[in-house]
């Protein structure tokens, strides 16, 4: 980011979307149904601003004002609409460099953010730099594979939080990368990181069996696919590793996907993963349909920012 771009304003823009249909399953749509939308980003890193018009690839994209407008019409237009990020907000751009990570939260609370799980560069100023900014965050921090246990951060992430909207009760948990050969271990000190396909087992559990949620979220920070590693845990390997994950919210690799992916899962059920790239240029929007019964399908899309 150009030095003189560091203090240039953004303005509320245009946003280009196309919905493709994916099926989790069909119902009967003359049946009364419920709406729920999912808006998601990732790997936002800081930035702030749009691209400017000289940027090239990225050329007048982006920007938390646009971000903001989008947003605002999407959950003007369903009240039923939950709004989460999977990770990596710091680091990036001088902002970072100079508000430590105040300004990120501060502006996520103002989109009201419903959840994040932490990425890897949530580390950058340290585990006692993230903890300085939660006063900034209006918003639920979600990690189920970190133990905080043994750090300043222990009691301010939770494994998952359940919101209720339209009737529908929704299940969000959180999982992070391997921090070791990522980050200075000075920087996450403590911080233990837990098997995710067996916290994922638990989670599930909890969420679906005690908590009887009708739909069930991870915000992941794994990765989605590690094409020269199979030992490596990512999003597509959760997945089909795991049961009675309606969608996986992915970061750590930008990766864009124009639709999400459906995967079968460990009992043969389509499930959903998706990424949107980095540096909020895209916001990711997911609706999923409940009939009277609870049965669901969906609709997903990519948005250009």
């Amino acid at each position: 980011m150009k030095r003189r771009d560091f203090i240039q304003k953004t303005t509320a823009g245009t946003a280009l979307a196309t919905l493709s249909s994916l099926g989790l399953q069909s119902f009967n749509t003359s049946i009364k149904t419920s709406k729920i939308t999912i808006l998601h980003t990732n790997d936002v890193h800081s930035h702030i601003d749009a691209f400017t018009a000289e940027d090239g690839r990225n050329a007048n994209k982006g920007g938390i004002a646009r971000r903001a407008s989008l947003i605002e019409s999407f959950k003007n237009e369903n009240p039923n609409t939950l709004l989460f990020d999977a990770g990596d907000i710091f680091q990036g751009t001088p902002y970072f460099n100079y508000y430590g990570g105040e300004l990120e939260f501060k502006l996520m609370s103002q989109l009201k953010y419903d959840a994040a799980t932490i990425g890897n560069h949530d580390f950058d100023n340290s585990i006692e730099g993230l903890y300085a900014q939660l006063p900034h965050a209006k918003f639920e921090f979600l990690s189920a594979n970190y133990d905080f246990s043994n750090t300043i951060m222990n009691t301010h992430v939770k494994p998952y939080k359940i919101f209720k909207k339209g009737g529908i009760k929704i299940g969000v948990f959180g999982l992070g990368i391997e921090l070791n050969g990522l980050v200075d271990p000075k920087m996450f000190k403590e911080t233990k990181y837990l098997n995710p396909i067996e916290i994922t087992q638990d989670m599930t559990r909890i969420l679906k069996e005690e908590q009887k949620c009708d739909l069930i979220i991870c915000l992941s920070h794994l990765g989605y696919q590690y094409k020269n590693n199979d030992q490596k845990i990512s999003d597509l390997k959760l997945a089909a590793l795991t049961k009675n994950i309606d969608l996986i919210i992915g970061g750590h690799t930008h990766t864009f996907l124009p639709k999400p992916t459906i995967v079968k899962n460990s009992e043969g059920k389509n499930m959903l993963v998706n990424q949107v790239g980095c540096y909020g240029l895209y916001l990711g929007k997911i609706d999923f349909y409940f009939d009277s019964n609870k049965n669901k399908s969906t609709k997903g899309t990519s948005i250009i920012v």
